[in-house]
């Protein structure tokens, strides 16, 4: 498996910020190529999106959901792959909050693996998360919020 990381510092508190990240049918407005996110239930999501010129769907489950600290998924159909995206106050000012998503995926076919080899899904999760932090500091306020937590794949 493949694996990226990346990181932003985004000017609202932690709680705002993971707030927003719940609300995974608001997907689209921030992250590219994403054309659908459907919850499901409080566990299951369903994507639809446009990957290298290609449309994709597959469906996830949030196997953590810790709020205002981290979510965790992993694909359950569609190409492999499985993240975390985790929150923390900015050391120097609480209402600031550090974004780092963590993605391990498997390319598939020769296409996705020439666009790997360029950087694209990296670029990709780059660009997105500068796409969330103009979103959430233009609205300054979350669009809704899910703070139910999930360990272990359960909900608690």
């Amino acid at each position: 498996m493949e694996k990226i990381e990346k990181s932003i510092e985004v000017n609202v508190p932690v709680s705002t910020a993971y707030n927003q990240w719940t609300q995974f049918e608001e997907f689209p407005r921030f992250m590219e190529g994403v054309k659908e996110v459907r919850q499901l239930d409080e566990k299951h999501l369903h994507w639809r999106a446009e990957i290298m010129g290609k449309d994709v769907e597959w469906d996830a489950k949030i196997t953590e959901q810790l709020p205002d600290r981290q979510i965790a998924w992993e694909s359950t159909s569609g190409a492999p792959n499985r993240g975390t995206v985790s929150f923390k106050s900015s050391t120097a000012d609480p209402n600031k909050t550090v974004v780092t998503v963590g993605l391990e995926y498997e390319p598939r076919g020769a296409t996705e693996k020439m666009g790997d080899i360029f950087g694209a899904l990296s670029s990709r999760v780059e660009g997105d998360l500068e796409r969330f932090k103009r979103f959430i500091e233009q609205r300054g306020t979350e669009t809704g919020a899910w703070r139910g937590t999930i360990k272990g794949g359960e909900v608690t």
